[in-house]
């Protein structure tokens, strides 16, 4: 088939930017291009002093500062979003008006209303979305999919889950607009907590009702000035101090539609924990274990081992899977973030090119919104929130 599709990427000078312009020419090296190839054909930027490394990463695109131009010119077919947070619903409403295929960086809106009309929308025009939840595309993550649908640990009956970094467990690091509650309005609930909810949705299944505690920990940090992502200057003493208006982190207690309870934290202020991110489900005859620290292994205990052997064996997802085949011969030989968003933009390419839908979709996107609405709600409340379940 080789179907060509044109992709605008906006915020392309940024890290995700960057990340989805080498992913679109680096998969058909894996997958091929039989069901689909990308045209990297524009890059948007705020950054214009950045052309020449941008020409350099997609050669032959254009170039320009305002992504309306993309959203507005007829030869582009997925418009696809790397914007700071509260640009994601504006930007992708207008993209979808206009016929647009589009693929959205997390959080896909503020609200889950915005991401429910986004959802609407895509419908009515018929047209591809995908929400940016690289993780569980970890062929490891369908692996233990597919042992929970096999029944091989039973009914569920509890979820644990974590991700931490330490971005802002030094109170002198600087100010930064993911800390910014004007351009980032639900901070780490729907920078980081929305990657947990992936992993829920994913394996367990939409959650009923929760209550959380959402906390900020330094309540004013430095501004420095052209302060990128990691980066931790020294500071002179005379900077000015600006408040931290969205929460630095959550602990959350749930309840899923199928009766399984859930235990979930994040922060971005863990200090030493660089990347931390795990998951634990429970059942009734086994459970499973996954640290990304052993980012291609699950650990399984099942009760069906005979007494007094039983315990947690290792298994690593290897070429049995057919996506984990497309880059290695062998197990036990990481597949890390990078390769996830290899394979979310093939999988993109492929839904747009065959106009078939990929999980996760605006429709996934709404009921992760959904899940953090009820975390900023729960805790400006103090109380139990319940969230509506889709017909």
């Amino acid at each position: 088939m080789n179907s060509k599709v044109s992709v605008a990427i906006l915020g392309a000078s940024g890290w995700m930017g960057k990340t989805h312009t080498m992913a679109y020419q680096s998969f058909p090296h894996f997958f091929g291009t039989s069901e689909g190839v990308a045209s990297v054909d524009m890059l948007v930027t705020d950054d214009l002093s950045d052309q020449e490394t941008l020409a350099q990463n997609a050669p032959g695109a254009r170039i320009v500062a305002d992504w309306k131009q993309a959203v507005e010119d007829p030869s582009i077919d997925l418009v696809d979003i790397c914007l700071p947070d509260h640009l994601h619903y504006p930007v992708a409403k207008a993209a979808l008006l206009a016929g647009k295929h589009v693929f959205c960086e997390k959080p896909l809106a503020d609200t889950a209303a915005e991401a429910r009309e986004l959802a609407d929308i895509a419908a009515q025009k018929g047209v591809v979305t995908r929400v940016g939840h690289a993780f569980p595309r970890n062929p490891v993550h369908h692996m233990a999919k597919e042992m929970i649908q096999a029944g091989e640990i039973g009914e569920i009956k509890l979820f644990k889950a974590c991700q931490h970094i330490d971005m802002y467990g030094d109170p002198l690091v600087p100010y930064m607009w993911r800390a910014n509650g004007d351009l980032a309005p639900t901070g780490i609930i729907g920078d980081t907590g929305s990657h947990v909810f992936s992993f829920m949705e994913f394996l367990v299944g939409p959650v009923k009702r929760l209550i959380a505690d959402n906390f900020v920990v330094t309540p004013k940090r430095p501004v420095v000035d052209g302060l990128g992502f990691g980066e931790v200057p020294k500071l002179t003493g005379g900077e000015d101090w600006a408040d931290i208006t969205n929460p630095d982190g959550s602990n959350v207690m749930c309840q899923f539609a199928n009766g399984a309870r859930g235990l979930v934290d994040f922060s971005r202020v863990a200090t030493g924990r660089k990347f931390m991110q795990s998951y634990e489900v429970y059942g009734t005859k086994g459970s499973l274990v996954y640290t990304y620290d052993e980012v291609n292994r699950l650990r399984f205990y099942s009760n069906e081992d005979a007494v007094g052997r039983r315990g947690f064996r290792e298994i690593d997802v290897g070429p049995e899977n057919e996506t984990y085949k497309a880059f290695l011969p062998l197990p036990n030989f990481a597949l890390g973030y990078n390769e996830s968003k290899i394979i979310e933009a093939y999988e993109v390419i492929k839904s747009v090119a065959t106009k078939t839908p990929m999980w996760p979709t605006f429709e996934t996107g709404h009921h992760i919104c959904q899940i953090v609405d009820a975390c900023m709600t729960s805790s400006n409340e103090e109380r139990w929130v319940d969230i509506p379940q889709s017909n």
